[in-house]
C-alpha cells in the first residue's frame, strides 16, 4: 500500500515535468569526476547525497556568475552560463526522483533505512534550494533576463515537487524506532 501511493505521486511530478524534457537532455548534465562518483556510490543515500552536493554547487556557481564572481582556473562551470547550471540542476534532481523511485520499490528490509536517509536528505536539500532559487529569481527579475527567469521556475518546480515526494516518502515510511516506542 505504501508503494502504491508513492509512485503514483512521483510519476505525476515526472509527468508534469515532461514538456521540459526535450530541452534538459540535449548534453551531459555531470561532469566525469561526477559520474565517476556517482558510480562509485551504489547505494542510493550516497548517491542521492552525492546527486545534492552536485546540485548545490550549481545553484551557488549560478549566484556567484549572477553576482559577478568569476570562477578560478579549471573550474568545471567555467563555461557554462547560469541557465546551463540551472538546467543541470534540474535534471539532477529529476535523476534523484528516479533513484529514489527505484530504490522505494526495492522489497529488501535492509535498503529501507537507507531510502529513508536518502529521503530526508532530499527533503533538507530542498528546503535549502528553495530559499536559493528564490535569490536567483530575483536576481533574474532585476536583470529582466527571461531565459535567466524561466530556468529559475522551472528548477523551483522540480525542487517543490522533489519535497513533496521526499515528505510524502517520508510520512508514509515511519522510522522502526518509532513504530517500537509505540508498540510497547
Amino acid at each position: 500500500m505504501k508503494k502504491s501511493l508513492l509512485r503514483p505521486l512521483l510519476l505525476f511530478i515526472l509527468g508534469c515535468l515532461l514538456p521540459y524534457a526535450s530541452m534538459s537532455f540535449e548534453k551531459d548534465f555531470l561532469t566525469d569526476k561526477e559520474i565517476e562518483t556517482i558510480q562509485l556510490n551504489q547505494e542510493i543515500h550516497l548517491r542521492v547525497k552525492s546527486y545534492l552536493e552536485f546540485a548545490a554547487a550549481r545553484l551557488k556557481a549560478a549566484e556567484d556568475r549572477l553576482n559577478g564572481i568569476e570562477p578560478v582556473a579549471l573550474d568545471p562551470f567555467e563555461l557554462m552560463m547560469p541557465e546551463e547550471m540551472l538546467d543541470g540542476y534540474y535534471q539532477i534532481l529529476r535523476s534523484v526522483m528516479m533513484n529514489l523511485d527505484d530504490a522505494y520499490q526495492n522489497p529488501d528490509p535492509r535498503v529501507r533505512p537507507k531510502v529513508r536517509q536518502a529521503l530526508k536528505a532530499l527533503k533538507s536539500s530542498t528546503e535549502k534550494s528553495l530559499t536559493q532559487l528564490e535569490i536567483l529569481k530575483k536576481i533574474a527579475e532585476e536583470k529582466k533576463n527571461e531565459e535567466l527567469w524561466e530556468s529559475v521556475n522551472k528548477a523551483i518546480d522540480v525542487t517543490n515537487g522533489a519535497h513533496e515526494g521526499a515528505e510524502l516518502g517520508l510520512s508514509k515510511d515511519p522510522e522502526p524506532s518509532s513504530k517500537k516506542k509505540k508498540s510497547k
